[in-house]
């Protein structure tokens, strides 16, 4: 895990080295800066394969220079295949000779996550490019040359001032509890879309994909079948990411994705392993600590826990918002920061997580319930939508149901994400006015499923989770990797008939192979998630001063309508609408910050 940042055009070598310094927590090992021409290409190294430093970046040779973010799992594998003659023992050093055999089309071959830039010095050209799922963020600017980064502080440096805030990526937010590619939340400031990949050659810019969500034919397979498939690849899945020169640990929850993958880690690694989990000092029923506990019990494992107050809570809120630019919904993003914090305090810099297998394994409540909806789109006449359309016009209310019914009846898919926070007409009430809708108009086909698995893996997946697992671990120069996110498990888990994969309860599939390797006290356990109490502490440290800064910024910016935002204020403090208050109180909190 490292950070990279390249600009082309006339930059000054100081302020971009200025603008490198902004990404050393998430590389504090090395540092590094070439130059050619007008091409400037900077790195921050977090070291975990080859620590030598002759695998410092850029990496230069004669014809290519390469920044690079990430890991390649499967580079030893790529290095017999294609027989590439490397110099030292890194993944990096791979990049540039499969970049030279292969050219764009070494992207498919890749497992693992990353965000590069590789220039070709004779064709002075620069490619770039970042994994399937979104694991490593990439941010571009052309409103200076160019500019790429790991992190939006660094463009920020580069360009000299804060640009306006860009419309597309404010109305993203509020919907999806992010901003969505190409937009973020400063004008003239882009992010490249999980699984595509762009060329800057002679002033122009083109992205292009490689790689799409769902694409995968239909596979026809016994339920035995996919079982024994989906058990081997996601051993191997932990098996490859499991490479590196230093030592790695593992996330636990308690839940059965964190205690399965640290299981299988611990019987392949053969060792007792370090296993980490976070709790709360009240509101215990977010608490998961006793859980964990008798996760790393059954396992084996040398646990460590910690514990947070409502202190620790609201004191971190800042610092997450610093290291994320612009506002992310997502609650959990203080307590991952809080136990990043506390491996690396342990000496550890890479740990493995559960991120992915909710969405491949349909793990969520709501899928099921979203499913009924798709039934019900499914059973009605054309007739018997437009009575239930006029019937919900008639009767409008702020409810998630009223809103699934809506979307049936004007044949709308009814899930657009996990993530899904304001609905056009909140978001229209918020704003005091008619506002577009984000979200595209797709045609609702056979397969609810998928549908739900894809759209997620493109916002929530790639935009929040990934997003917030990287910005706050690599705060504190910690690498997390997801086995469940290994493209080839989740190519063949998508493809399956949709009855097998939802099977009869959620993770249907995932409990039976977790059988093997955990108690069923575990694989039974209630989903909770990574929940905390967010809404609760948020009121009891700052009561009545949530609604005077939101009150503020929507008198002096005119985005919002005061009387819904004071709506919206009271319901919170009732323990409604809580991602809704969380989601605007964090934006006016950064719009305050920025803009006024």
């Amino acid at each position: 895990m490292c950070g990279i940042l390249t600009a082309i055009g006339n930059h000054n070598k100081k302020t971009f080295e200025k603008a490198l310094c902004k990404l050393s927590h998430r590389g504090p090992d090395a540092m590094g800066i070439w130059g050619e021409k007008d091409v400037l290409m900077g790195h921050t190294r977090l070291a975990i394969i080859d620590l030598d430093e002759r695998s410092n970046q850029p990496m230069v040779d004669e014809r290519y220079a390469l920044v690079f973010n990430g890991e390649i799992y499967n580079f030893e594998e790529l290095k017999r295949e294609y027989a590439l003659t490397c110099k030292t023992t890194s993944d990096t050093e791979v990049l540039i000779k499969l970049y030279e055999t292969l050219g764009h089309a070494m992207l498919s071959h890749l497992n693992g996550m990353f965000a590069f830039c590789l220039y070709d010095r004779l064709n002075d050209e620069l490619f770039m490019a970042r994994d399937r799922f979104g694991k490593k963020p990439l941010y571009f600017s052309q409103s200076k040359g160019l500019i790429v980064a790991s992190e939006i502080k660094a463009v920020l440096e580069l360009l000299g001032t804060t640009p306006a805030m860009n419309k597309e990526g404010f109305r993203d937010y509020f919907a999806f509890q992010s901003t969505v590619p190409p937009y973020t939340f400063f004008e003239g400031i882009h992010k490249l879309e999980a699984g595509m990949y762009a060329t800057f050659s002679k002033g122009t810019f083109t992205c292009k994909r490689y790689y799409e969500v769902g694409e995968k034919a239909l596979l026809h397979v016994s339920e035995k079948e996919a079982l024994e498939n989906i058990e081997a690849l996601l051993l191997d899945s932990v098996q490859k990411r499991l490479v590196g020169d230093v030592e790695v640990a593992s996330l636990l929850s308690g839940g059965i994705d964190s205690s399965l993958v640290s299981a299988i880690y611990a019987k392949a690694s053969g060792k007792k392993i370090n296993t980490f989990s976070i709790g709360y000092d009240e509101h215990l029923h977010y608490d998961e600590l006793t859980q964990a506990k008798e996760a790393s019990v059954y396992i084996g494992s040398q646990h460590h826990e910690l514990r947070i107050n409502k202190r620790t809570y609201i004191d971190t809120i800042e610092n997450t918002l610093a290291h994320l630019d612009e506002p992310m919904g997502d609650t959990a993003c203080m307590p991952t920061y809080l136990l990043s914090r506390m491996v690396h305090q342990s000496g550890i810099k890479v740990c493995l997580s559960g991120e992915g297998s909710d969405e491949i394994f349909l793990g969520y409540d709501n899928y099921f319930e979203m499913a009924k909806y798709y039934q019900m789109h499914s059973e009605l006449s054309a007739p018997s939508k437009m009575l239930l359309k006029n019937y919900l016009e008639r009767n409008p209310n702020w409810s998630r149901n009223w809103e699934s019914l809506r979307r049936i009846s004007a044949n709308e898919h009814p899930f657009y994400s996990g993530g899904e926070t304001f609905t056009k007409r909140q978001f229209d009430a918020l704003c005091g006015e008619e506002t577009k809708d984000v979200r595209t108009s797709v045609a609702i086909d056979k397969n609810p499923f998928l549908w739900m698995s894809t759209i997620d893996f493109k916002i929530w997946v790639a935009e929040v989770l990934m997003s917030k697992i990287d910005r706050m671990s690599m705060a504190h120069s910690l690498e997390l990797r997801a086995p469940f996110l290994d493209y080839r498990l989740m190519d063949y888990c998508l493809a399956l008939p949709p009855s097998l994969r939802a099977g009869d309860t959620n993770k249907y599939l995932l409990k039976q192979i977790a059988q093997k390797y955990i108690p069923s006290s575990i694989i039974e356990r209630k989903k909770k998630g990574f929940s905390s109490p967010f809404i609760e502490w948020l009121y009891a440290e700052y009561g009545d001063e949530i609604l005077k800064l939101m009150l503020h910024v929507s008198h002096h910016s005119g985005l919002f309508d005061a009387s819904f935002v004071t709506f919206l204020y009271h319901e919170g403090k009732e323990g409604r609408f809580k991602q809704h208050v969380w989601s605007l109180y964090l934006f006016c909190r950064w719009y305050n910050q920025f803009y006024l």
